[in-house]
């Protein structure tokens, strides 16, 4: 076939793919002279076609192109147009797409089979690091099924803190991972089982039409972590990594267009690392449910801090001093609502602001109401102070002291008007630079309390290293003090320890008479709660507590 020879050398220069002609009577095969460059093919034109593919195709994939050629050979098809693997001169499995048409001779018989062949890896449709179909290779299989409900599941699988093995070990070393990953995945593949490549460090594996679903999904991953980590053990443990899966059963799924299906898978795997790592998640909808609620919350606290935090507003609640029956300050207490969600509980919302950063410009707003509440009322109460909760992430992430002093000082407040409550379960890492925080805080003549005391995570080293001025008693202890006698003893103790150091102890969630009756025995130095007043807006705080004891 010289003249074929003739026409590659001329086309060869100009063209990526290469161009091959099959003579099926002769078993003959010739080539485009380009592809030797790249291939360890016997040469531009051998014989011996089936004996000499395995010198470059890749084994798994060998018996699928037997198969195709096969049909060709029997007269049940006229085209040759499928997907698999080469390997090049390095040793590299490289994804080709054949393409080619019959052209049969006089009597009828197959002839010869000519066609193209191109790298299906340089156009994003498979991955030659890893050995795995790309992501338009799965839109192009998932597509193919809309308008008909679909069985079988999706095992969505990450690598977990990819970034880590490529930032430590190198981009090549990561590449090594991906590449070994994608093999233990491979191996452990069974028949209907089609392996995807959609990230960096993401693979997906497609099984349609099963009634196992998420049995045999949970199966397949199991096998895969076991042989992870016979690699790891067999690598001398020189990178130790593990993976995450999400399964998702596409019997429980309505809406089977490819961008859904993406997007719950996503999820899934979102979700088993969210959870730990290292395991597997499976779909459910009330998850679900919670997570687009989550993002909905999240987009309405964006959109309100963008405009001036509308729907926040500032609550107070009053402080008595037990001892005096004195109103003596105010805890600030954030709300917010909005038209399509309505009033949003701060357990709730305040996670999120802290998770999105958003704490930071919304808590600004807060000390900022709360010092211009302070400076109104010490015109009527000239002792009187404020209290703000601040989040660790403003002490992490932001110079929420230079706020504070800035805004003290716009509203000429004295020392002492201002206390900051610090939440204990969000200090538990206490170091240097919260230590340092409250050392300023108390420069400065700002007042210090250590929130929800006695809580799950209570240790006395707090005491010690942050110095605060008043502890508070959670709601929750309280609780339990008032219906267990040994626990009431135990906060009779914490307030005798409190008052032996020179602290201040307060009392939250007081809700009757009964109550106070009760935790006035202790003798606490202030209480906080339902029975001297619930959390109002400023001006029904001022009404209601404010100008009735100034008048008093």
């Amino acid at each position: 076939m010289d003249w074929f020879q003739y026409i590659a050398q001329i086309l060869d220069p100009s063209m990526e793919d290469y161009l091959f002609i099959y003579d099926l009577q002769k078993d003959l095969y010739c080539i485009s002279p380009s592809a030797l460059e790249r291939f360890p093919i016997p040469g531009c034109q051998f014989s011996d076609v089936a004996g000499n593919c395995s010198k470059f195709v890749y084994p798994a994939d060998v018996q699928l192109l037997q198969e195709d050629l096969g049909k060709i050979f029997r007269n049940e098809k006229e085209e040759h147009d499928i997907e698999y693997r080469w390997i090049d001169r390095e040793g590299n499995p490289v994804w080709i797409n054949c393409r080619g048409r019959v052209l049969r001779d006089p009597e009828g018989k197959p002839q010869f089979l000519v066609g193209c062949i191109n790298e299906i890896g340089l156009k994003q449709r498979a991955d030659n690091t890893s050995g795995a179909m790309l992501e338009a290779s799965l839109r192009k299989e998932l597509e193919q099924y809309q308008g008909r409900r679909m069985g079988g599941y999706i095992l969505r699988i990450g690598i977990d803190h990819f970034k880590e093995i490529n930032e430590n070990k190198g981009i090549e070393y990561g590449d090594m991972i991906l590449r070994r990953t994608a093999e233990c995945i491979e191996e452990m593949l069974e028949d209907g089982q089609k392996f995807y490549r959609i990230l960096s460090d993401e693979f997906i594996v497609l099984k349609e039409a099963d009634d196992r679903g998420e049995a045999e999904a949970i199966q397949l991953y199991k096998k895969i972590r076991a042989a992870i980590d016979y690699f790891i053990a067999d690598n001398h443990y020189e990178v130790f990594y593990t993976i995450s899966a999400g399964v998702l059963d596409l019997s429980k799924v309505t809406d089977q267009c490819y961008a859904n299906l993406m997007k719950l898978s996503e999820f899934a795997l979102n979700e088993a690392k969210s959870r730990g790592r290292n395991q597997y998640y499976l779909y459910e909808l009330a998850d679900y449910r919670i997570f687009r609620y989550r993002r909905g919350l999240i987009k309405a606290l964006r959109r309100a801090v963008n405009n001036q935090c509308e729907g926040f507003e500032a609550y107070y609640q009053p402080i008595v001093d037990i001892g005096r029956q004195k109103l003596i300050g105010a805890e600030t207490l954030l709300r917010f609502q909005t038209e399509e969600l309505g009033r949003i509980p701060p357990t709730e919302f305040i996670p999120l602001l802290e998770e999105t950063g958003l704490i930071i410009p919304v808590g600004r707003f807060v000390l900022e109401q709360a010092l211009a509440t302070c400076h109104r009322i010490q015109q009527q109460i000239p002792d009187f102070r404020i209290s703000v909760n601040v989040s660790y992430i403003q002490v992490l992430k932001s110079d929420v002291l230079g706020v504070i002093l800035d805004l003290i000082k716009a509203y000429q407040l004295k020392p002492g008007s201002l206390m900051i409550e610090l939440t204990e379960s969000g200090f538990l890492e206490s170091n240097a630079g919260f230590i340092k925080f409250c050392d300023e805080l108390r420069e400065n003549g700002i007042l210090l309390a250590l929130d929800d005391f006695g809580t799950g995570y209570s240790n006395f080293h707090y005491l010690y290293n942050l110095n605060p001025d008043t502890i508070k008693i959670d709601r929750s202890f309280t609780l339990e003090a008032l219906n267990n006698p040994h626990e009431y003893d135990l906060l009779r103790h914490m307030v005798e320890m409190t008052h032996s150091i020179h602290l201040k102890l307060c009392i939250e969630g007081i809700e009757n008479d009964r109550e106070l009756e009760k935790i006035r025995a202790v003798k606490p130095d202030y209480i906080q709660g339902y029975v001297f007043g619930k959390p109002c807006p400023r001006e029904q705080f001022m009404e209601r507590h404010v100008l009735e004891q100034a008048r008093v």
